[in-house]
């Protein structure tokens, strides 16, 4: 197929202006032009910010029987708190997304920060259960907002070609997170009680504060909000900016919807590896210290960290090479061939062997280790060019195509950390890794059809939208 073929196959709204599905614009920025150092400031600002938040939503699945014991009820319900976190940070860019649009982009992301201490601080002065539940659980709400300015940013400094980079480091923060938190976590109760958590996450988002004011206060492309194109009373604007449908109707476009779905499926089976540790080496190999369960967290935060480094480079080098088969063509799909070999061969083989080595006893504790670091990286290495795929591919609409992935990703999140132990406790870690193994064969067939097809879904919404003449 030639060059002008495919060209064809481009969405037919690009010509307009604005453009929600504008998937092969060239965006042009003056961020592009500025400092390798300023770049990579702002690269480590909005990635420890994302960590930090990250850090807040998984820290005490190692500390779940300390918190338990203390208030008097047990671990589940520690457990499931945590899993009304991570649901909360699904929807936390239906609140922080319109206040952006009121705001600006940079005020509501330091505001956001210093709401997220001020509840963090509130949990860890909680005299009871209630208390602590309901501002864990507030807390929650601010996290994805995070993730979505991040990368919105970052679109603003990094071009297509290298963009997927940027995007691997910056995911260092949103991987290194959840591992980080139960590992911190399970030192921490070792030695001391477990609301020296809470204060270490203040102490890492007063930092992310400090940062966000001193490197993105200025720069050679500050990040360009949107502009109200409505008009009538400022109440009608705000109530219209607060409206779901601001993220909701990104999602009548096929290629969306399938990758949302891809990432969630991805998502239960990174969580589930997440939340069982502890309940599994005491169980499995009756290791009750909680340094222990701690220290094991270092195997899927290594293979996080490997995963989406290689997967953003590899992300990026895809798509060049797909640049030129089609003499100089860009589509936004090709990156999702990038994370063929995860879906389908390491991330199963891993979790296979994972889940079935626990159950069958087989190489005692140093297979779980190594898997889980395999499992990890694999995930990661999917995640790089699903995450940089759905920050370009509707460049008008980057922030609530974003928005829309992360209310499906974390909904799963918090189904598998708070489902993932019961389900082991009924059928076993085997099948339980099986389960997971089949949702991302699932969410890798998605990520085929996307990359095939993306395009043409895309169009067919376009002409269906336009204004017929």
């Amino acid at each position: 197929m030639g060059k002008s073929d495919l060209e064809a196959q481009t969405p037919q709204s690009t010509t307009r202006d604005p453009s929600p599905s504008a998937s092969d614009l060239d965006e042009k920025s003056p961020g592009y032009d500025v400092s390798t150092l300023q770049k990579c400031l702002v690269v480590f600002t909005t990635s420890f910010a994302t960590l930090a938040a990250c850090f807040s939503s998984t820290s005490l699945f190692s500390a779940a029987s300390e918190i338990a014991d203390e208030f008097g009820t047990t671990a589940d319900v520690v457990n499931a708190s945590s899993a009304g976190v991570l649901f909360a940070m699904g929807l936390s860019n239906f609140l922080w997304g319109p206040i952006s649009l009121l705001c600006g982009r940079l005020i509501a992301f330091n505001t956001c920060i210093v709401v997220l201490t001020l509840f963090t601080i509130a949990a860890a002065l909680s005299p009871n259960l209630e208390c602590f539940i309901v501002f864990r659980i507030l807390s929650g709400f601010q996290g994805t907002f995070f993730h979505v300015t991040g990368q919105a940013i970052l679109a603003e400094y990094f071009p297509p070609t290298s963009r997927g980079t940027a995007t691997g480091f910056f995911l260092c923060g949103t991987v290194l997170g959840p591992p980080l938190g139960p590992l911190v976590a399970g030192i921490v109760v070792t030695y001391v009680s477990w609301r020296v958590i809470l204060w270490v996450q203040v102490g890492m988002t007063v930092l992310a504060l400090i940062l966000s004011l001193l490197v993105l206060r200025k720069g050679g492309s500050n990040p360009q909000l949107p502009k109200s194109t409505g008009d009538g009373h400022p109440i009608l604007h705000i109530l219209r900016a607060f409206s779901p449908m601001n993220v909701i109707r990104v999602m009548k476009y096929p290629n969306v919807v399938l990758t949302d779905i891809a990432c969630g499926l991805l998502s239960w089976s990174q969580y589930a590896l997440l939340s069982s540790p502890r309940h599994i080496l005491v169980s499995q190999y009756n290791l009750t210290s909680p340094l222990i369960s701690g220290l094991f967290y270092l195997s899927p935060a290594g293979g996080f960290l490997i995963g989406t480094l290689i997967g953003g480079r590899f992300s990026d080098h895809t798509v060049r090479q797909w640049i030129k088969r089609r003499d100089g063509l860009r589509l936004p799909q090709d990156r999702l061939r990038s994370g063929f070999a995860s879906w389908f061969l390491i991330i199963p083989a891993a979790s296979l062997i994972f889940g079935w080595g626990i159950e069958e006893h087989v190489g005692g504790l140093a297979l779980p280790i190594v898997t889980a670091f395999f499992s990890a990286a694999g995930i990661l290495a999917a995640f790089a060019g699903l995450n940089t795929y759905c920050a370009e591919v509707m460049p008008h609409d980057r922030q609530a195509t974003i928005a829309s992935k992360h209310v499906l990703q974390y909904t799963f999140s918090a189904l598998a950390s708070g489902v993932s132990v019961p389900i082991i406790d009924a059928i076993g870690v085997g099948l339980q890794s099986t389960i997971s193994v089949i949702l991302v064969y699932i969410a890798g067939g998605l990520c085929i059809v996307t990359a095939l097809y993306g395009i043409n879904m895309q169009m067919c919404v376009d002409k269906r939208s336009s204004p017929k003449t």
